[in-house]
């Protein structure tokens, strides 16, 4: 069974897959990275740890909507504008291209980028779209071992309240659903953080689909 993968401190550092780098910079936890309505002139890949990108609503309140891990690229925009915010989720090394420079010279690779940005935000819609809560943080978990190389034992790097914000659920549904998931033995939590899917395929039949576990 492979080592529990943490997100907490940068021990995973990703080099960049994009020559010529703009900038290379460690964010501290909770620390933005840029803001809603900045200027979106750079894109964004995670050479360690994790963030969240997330939105101000009318209402005040707030919508995570994607997490980020080593070797992912964000902050891709449309416009000339952020309409998001990011933050590190925990201490993040981040590497910034100027979306000038790496279009010119990058566009097979920054278009697969993109897309694959754009596959996970359509997935996320059909999360959030399913009617059972425990459903939407299975697939959440099963995601996030896919993403982290497989692995069965994980530490989250986002809190509960996240988790909920990201899954449209309230924190009291997430905790019951992770509650409900440990009663039927299909994960165990060392601490509130501390994942270890131990069912891997009754994990699976929740989601309807299957991930990249072996």
């Amino acid at each position: 069974m492979p080592a529990a993968q943490t997100w907490t401190t940068p021990t995973k550092i990703v080099p960049p897959q994009i020559a010529g780098a703009h900038l290379a910079v460690t964010y501290e936890r909770g620390q933005e990275i840029y803001a809603q309505g900045g200027s979106a002139d750079k894109c964004y890949r995670v050479s360690a740890g994790a963030v969240r990108v997330c939105r101000i609503l009318p209402n005040g309140g707030r919508q995570v909507v994607s997490f980020h891990v080593a070797g992912e690229m964000f902050g891709f925009e449309a416009g000339s504008q952020h309409r998001y915010f990011a933050e590190a989720l925990a201490l993040t090394r981040i590497v910034a291209f100027e979306h000038g420079l790496a279009q010119q010279r990058h566009l097979p690779e920054l278009f697969a980028l993109a897309l694959e940005a754009m596959e996970r935000a359509q997935e996320h819609l059909l999360l959030i779209g399913r009617q059972s809560a425990i459903e939407r943080v299975a697939t959440f978990l099963l995601d996030l071992c896919e993403r982290l190389g497989g692995t069965r034992q994980f530490r989250l790097a986002m809190s509960r309240q996240d988790i909920a914000d990201y899954l449209a659920l309230t924190i009291e549904t997430v905790s019951r659903a992770m509650s409900e998931l440990k009663e039927q033995s299909i994960i165990s939590l060392r601490h509130a953080r501390m994942v270890d899917i131990r069912k891997p395929d009754a994990l699976r039949s929740l989601c309807g689909h299957v991930v990249g576990l072996s």
